[in-house]
C-alpha cells in the first residue's frame, strides 16, 4: 500500500504526534480476525477528512478473492492529500479494537532524508459502533509513559527518551488493552475520531 503524493504532514499528525501508543507488533494474530463489514464504506470526520474502508483482496480483485477480515483505509483530507493504511478489527473482552498500520508510504519519486527516518508502526484504538457512527479512541502515549515511570505496569517496551515503543507480542498487547479499556485516563488526551457515514 502506498501513500499518494507522500502526505508527510498527514502521516506525522496521525502517528508521530505523541498522543497515541506505538507498537512494533500488531494487536492481533491471524486467529483473532473474523469476517465482518463493520467498517466498510465511506465516512467523514469533524475535520472534513474522508475515511474510506474497503476489504482487501488475495490476488486479483475478484469477489472470490476478498479478505473480509482485513481492510484498506484510504484517508483523504480537505486539501486532497491521501494516505493508505492496513486496518484490522478484533473483539476482545466484549470490546472492539482497531489496529492501524502504514505498510508502504515512500513514494520513490519524492524520497528525501526525512523519508528514511520514518518507520511504520502499529497503533491501536478502541472502537465504539453506533448507528451510522464510529467512535475511535487511541490510547494516550503520555498516560502509558506515566504508568511505566511509576512502575504500575510491566510491559515489554523501548524508550529512547522521546517516545515509548511497545515491543510486546500480540497476546500481551491484548491483555494490556482489555485491562485499560474502561479507563478514562487511558484515552483522556489520546487522539479521537468520530466518523459519520456518508
Amino acid at each position: 500500500m502506498k501513500a499518494r503524493n507522500f502526505p508527510i504532514i498527514l502521516i506525522i499528525a496521525l502517528f508521530f504526534s505523541g498522543c497515541v501508543v506505538y507498537s512494533f507488533y500488531p494487536l492481533y494474530t491471524e486467529k483473532d480476525l473474523f469476517p465482518n463489514d463493520i467498517l466498510t464504506g465511506n465516512w467523514i470526520d469533524d475535520d472534513g477528512t474522508q475515511w474510506y474502508f474497503e476489504h482487501t483482496y488475495h490476488g486479483k480483485k475478484f469477489p472470490e478473492n476478498i479478505d473480509s477480515t482485513s481492510y484498506l483505509l484510504l484517508l483523504k483530507d480537505k486539501d486532497g492529500l491521501e494516505s493508505e493504511f492496513s486496518v484490522h478489527i478484533v473483539k476482545l473482552g466484549g470490546h472492539y479494537f482497531l489496529d492501524f498500520y502504514l505498510e508502504e508510504f515512500l513514494d520513490d519519486d519524492n524520497l528525501d532524508l526525512a523519508s528514511f527516518h520514518i518507520i511504520p508502526v502499529h497503533t491501536f484504538a478502541k472502537l465504539v459502533v453506533e448507528e451510522n457512527q464510529l467512535k475511535i479512541n487511541w490510547f494516550d502515549q503520555n498516560w502509558l509513559e506515566d504508568l511505566i515511570k511509576e512502575n504500575k505496569i510491566r510491559i515489554h517496551h523501548e524508550n529512547n527518551g522521546d517516545v515509548v515503543l511497545l515491543t510486546s507480542k500480540p497476546k500481551e498487547l491484548q491483555k494490556f488493552v482489555t485491562k485499560y479499556v474502561n479507563s478514562e485516563e487511558a484515552f483522556k488526551d489520546g487522539m479521537e475520531a468520530i466518523l459519520i457515514r456518508k
